[in-house]
């Protein structure tokens, strides 16, 4: 192919490599005919860019459409080409593989020949995009559309359907095991086949040992069997491994590079594959088993090199359910820091600062630090505020108090709930999130959460109830949830939080009607002095 400017008396079936607008529009890549030659000429452009074929040459939608061809396997369509390219999209549902020793090699045959998809391994849908074969000049060489061809012998992309169509589970327990433990868990393993498509059909319930397990394996009947243990696994000779291996089966695995998910073991039984599930798996959120399970569900051998090689990218977020949080405690805490958010603009107020307004000749936010720091909790009272209001830092006055300004306040509670997070004491064991604006909050509400606060036995998240049992304010958190906090965007609060580690909530009774007294408005605020009078 020759490339570059020519006399536009000359481009007569040439490529136009520019586009231009002379006195009509003329596309990049369109073929001048002699019409398009004379209206140029007699627009006064004496010279245009053109790219002209050599004898040979594969114009670059035809290219790509043969490459595109070739590449696309099973579960994969090919769209129409455009302007030297060619997208590869899912048929069906599925799990996207690819050969990557085709792939580079296909890379590497010509610089004019690009094929970018999305990684190996990876859950689509019908009608995500996939891949795309991008020719980037208007020609190929034939020679090098022969060596793509030759480097392609079998389609090394597909989209592979669901080969496993059901599943049993086998849940484990030990004296004193939380019920609601097993409820989540045989829940959200539900909701992680559903998605794969795949159906849970058999669920059994046996004591944490080994016998008992080996027993409830013999009576499985399903593509997959999962284990899911009261207890975590440590060892291939731990309880759920040498079930298997005595109910006649194999431990191919036991261990993975992916964090949350290293407890994981694969294995089979009578020819099906067994999945040992980590405790993370509990939780929604995604961590090593959903890689193993995507890749077996979809008929994919999952050899100790595979799980190997998840090792690279296998750092995943870290997720406050896991039974040993990925950093270490500190051996020493302090106890439980308040984090009183006072950094809210009040736009209900029309114009007024609740803040600084006066109950019992106090600003509001002066009564709830100093409430906060009567408390007592064993450690710092930080108090979040919006950076330069000179007015709430006023109203704090020489009470010892730590203070945090940001520049976030106006995002909601999230911006708050970040910026004060981050200075909170790393030797805090945990931190009650409070609202300065409730002003029947009172130090017995601070001590009643920090009272039931206990992680040893799962009560982690301590949440405040009213006399009527209406749900609210303040609701203490365990260290563990700093990240999922620090997480949070926009005006929503902690209810996500909550809602993921609902089995480690506790809900802690507290005096009269405090923890849902919020006072928004003048009309609230108005109706509140007239009740107490």
């Amino acid at each position: 192919m020759k490339f570059g400017p020519v006399p536009t008396d000359q481009a007569l079936g040439a490529v136009l490599a520019h586009g231009l607008r002379a006195g009509r529009v003329f596309k990049k890549g369109r073929v001048l005919d002699q019409r398009d030659i004379d209206d140029l000429l007699a627009a006064g452009v004496a010279q245009v860019t053109v790219a002209r074929l050599d004898p040979g040459d594969v114009a670059e939608d035809a290219a790509a459409q043969s490459l595109a061809t070739a590449l696309a396997g099973d579960g994969i369509r090919a769209e129409a080409p455009f302007t030297g390219r060619v997208n590869l999209v899912a048929a069906r549902d599925g799990l996207f593989t690819v050969d990557t020793e085709t792939l580079t090699a296909l890379n590497a045959v010509d610089e004019a020949i690009s094929l970018a998809t999305l990684p190996h391994a990876h859950r689509v849908t019908a009608g995500t995009l996939l891949a795309t074969v991008k020719i980037i000049p208007y020609a190929l060489p034939g020679a090098a559309l022969r060596g793509a061809m030759n480097a392609v012998q079998a389609p090394p992309l597909a989209v592979r359907g669901n080969r496993v169509k059901s599943a049993a589970l086998i849940l484990t327990e030990t004296p004193g095991f939380k019920p609601s433990l097993l409820t989540k868990a045989q829940d959200v393993t539900r909701a992680r086949l559903t998605r794969l498509g795949v159906d849970l059909n058999q669920v059994q319930t046996v004591p944490h040992r080994t016998d008992d397990v080996a027993a409830a394996l013999t009576r499985t009947a399903a593509d997959l069997t999962l284990i899911f243990g009261a207890s975590a696994t440590s060892d291939r000779g731990d309880v759920a491994p040498a079930a298997v291996e005595q109910a006649g089966g194999a431990i191919t695995r036991f261990g993975m590079p992916v964090d949350p998910g290293n407890l994981l073991f694969t294995g089979t039984l009578n020819g099906a594959p067994v999945i040992g599930l980590p405790g993370c798996a509990r939780s929604p959120a995604l961590n090593g088993a959903d890689w193993v399970l995507e890749r077996i569900v979809a008929g994919l051998s999952i050899t100790t090199g595979d799980i190997a090689a998840m090792g690279v990218g296998g750092l995943l977020k870290e997720i406050p359910q896991r039974a040993q949080p990925r950093r270490a405690p500190l051996q020493a805490q302090s106890g439980v820091a308040i984090l009183l958010l006072a950094a809210g603009r009040a736009r209900r107020m029309r114009g007024q600062d609740k803040l600084t307004r006066q109950v019992d000749g106090e600003a509001l936010l002066h009564r709830a630090a100093r409430i906060a720091v009567a408390a007592d909790t064993g450690a710092e009272t930080r108090v979040v505020l919006p950076k330069g209001h000179t007015a709430r830092r006023a109203a704090l006055g020489d009470l010892p108090v730590a203070v945090t300004e940001t520049e976030d306040w106006a995002e909601g509670m999230a911006g708050s709930l970040r910026a004060g997070l981050a200075d909170i004491p790393a030797d805090a064991a945990g931190v009650i999130v409070a609202l300065a604006d409730m002003p029947e909050v009172t130090t017995d509400h601070f001590r009643a959460l920090t009272a039931a606060f206990d992680p040893d036995t799962g009560a982690e998240i301590c949440r405040s109830v009213a006399a009527d049992g209406t749900r609210g304010h303040p609701v203490l958190f365990s260290r563990r949830f700093f990240e999922a906090l620090s997480a949070l965007r926009g005006d929503t609060g902690a209810r996500e939080v909550l809602r993921a580690a609902s089995e480690m909530v506790v809900d802690v009774p507290t005096p009269g009607q405090g923890a849902v007294t919020d006072l928004d408005t003048p009309e609230a605020w108005a109706a509140w002095e007239a009740g107490r009078d």
